[in-house]
């Protein structure tokens, strides 16, 4: 069953009816649960189960014809799953929303339930390694075309719009040059032109900024990264129109990319304290970049709330704060790019990002590796650029690291 911002089988645990009462997101992320077991379990437990029984026939049959929102299989439902569905639609303000395995699988879903052979999609072309590949060597498989437009020059977007353009696919901010799209223009554009606004808005979280109330039909997001926050498990989630994401189960349902029970679990627990920790990841951040702006050893530092971002405007207009995430230039290019990795004490080089623990890549060596070195300077991953995910850790450890680190380049 998808979610639809109604609870399907979910209670708000308070003591007044739901009916009575409004709550901020923030609030419903933490207190919606799946309803109470004759236990009376003050935490949601787990489901991990494959199936799910009936009483009789009849319950079956009707079951299987789409008739009432029963669990059948945890393939199609679960309610670990769908808690964590439901915060996410709360938190997003969507209408409907399905949770998937991975990041990734949310947006291959997204796309393939969507588009057909003939139809165009356009994408601003600072993307993650993994979606441009699906874009570029996948969809194509599949009769679909794609063209690209640059993240920084909004001006010539409208013009690579078709007839055929069925729907526009962005990151914001970018991926990993931290490029800000304006959400409100770019909303008017998709509606203009009647094509279908889809925005990945992993590196900010719907605490932090809310693509639906700008007028996109689609948002994605991989769970694996700020959503569960430390670390542990992999998963994804679109939210959006319903009548879209119903398109998005069914392909879903029959295709298998299903969040395990374990995982949704997991995640849901983890969207109770997303709001506090994006903000100290934030606050941490800003401090870091603020204090490494004028660092020799650097060309440049971006971070969307410094003053020196070009996108600043559009980050104060659209975000809450500027994330976990910022990126800088070292001087030295790629060999000073190895020895800063290598001369990193406590930061840790991993493939992943929005952990409660401060990780530093390369993406160009990395993330970004399959793009060629033309496609890779077309989205500003130069040989020295260096990545930051700003974890939880005391700021100035975080930033003692990185200088120490500096000094060796």
């Amino acid at each position: 069953m998808i979610g639809e911002g109604t609870n399907h089988g979910k209670s708000i645990q308070t003591k007044k009816p739901m009916e009575e009462q409004t709550y901020h997101p923030i609030t419903q992320a933490i207190r919606t649960q799946t309803e109470r077991t004759q236990e009376m379990e003050h935490a949601t437990p787990l489901f991990l189960t494959s199936s799910f029984v009936f009483d009789n026939a009849e319950d079956m049959r009707a079951a299987f014809a789409d008739e009432t929102e029963d669990n059948i299989y945890s393939r199609f439902s679960n309610p670990s799953v769908q808690e964590f569905t439901d915060k996410m639609v709360a938190l997003e303000g969507a209408e409907a929303g399905f949770a998937t395995a991975s990041g990734m699988s949310a947006v291959f879903a997204s796309f393939m339930a969507l588009l057909k052979a003939g139809d165009h999609l356009l994408s601003c072309n600072s993307i993650f390694g993994s979606t441009h590949t699906v874009i570029t060597k996948y969809l194509p498989k599949y009769g679909i075309e794609y063209s690209y437009v640059p993240a920084d020059k909004p001006e010539e977007w409208e013009a690579a719009i078709r007839p055929n353009t069925k729907m526009l696919y962005i990151e914001t901010p970018t991926n990993p040059g931290l490029d800000l799209i304006d959400l409100e223009w770019v909303g008017q554009l998709t509606k203009k032109h009647n094509i279908l606004l889809n925005v990945d808005n992993c590196f900010a979280t719907p605490v932090n900024q809310k693509p639906i109330d700008f007028g996109a039909d689609l948002v994605v997001h991989s769970a694996t990264k700020w959503i569960d926050g430390q670390g542990r498990v992999m998963g994804g989630v679109v939210v959006g129109k319903k009548e879209l994401i119903k398109d998005i189960y069914l392909f879903c349902r029959s295709t298998g990319p299903a969040l395990s029970p374990f995982n949704g679990w997991v995640l849901s627990k983890s969207l109770e304290t997303l709001d506090v920790r994006m903000e100290r990841h934030a606050g941490n951040a800003l401090k870091i970049a603020t204090a490494l702006q004028d660092h020799p050893k650097l060309s440049w530092v971006k971070y969307p709330f410094l003053p020196s971002h070009p996108q600043y405007a559009i980050a104060q207009k659209q975000m809450q704060n500027g994330g976990g995430l910022l990126c800088f230039e070292l001087t030295g290019g790629l060999e000073s790019g190895r020895k800063f990795l290598d001369s990193l004490k406590m930061l840790s080089l991993t493939a992943n990002l929005g952990d409660t623990r401060s990780i530093a890549s390369h993406p160009a060596s990395t993330t970004h590796a399959k793009l060629t070195e033309e496609e890779r300077l077309a989205v500003n991953i130069t040989p020295g650029l260096i990545r930051i995910s700003v974890g939880l850790e005391h700021a100035d450890d975080i930033l003692n690291d990185i200088l120490q680190a500096l000094e060796k380049c």
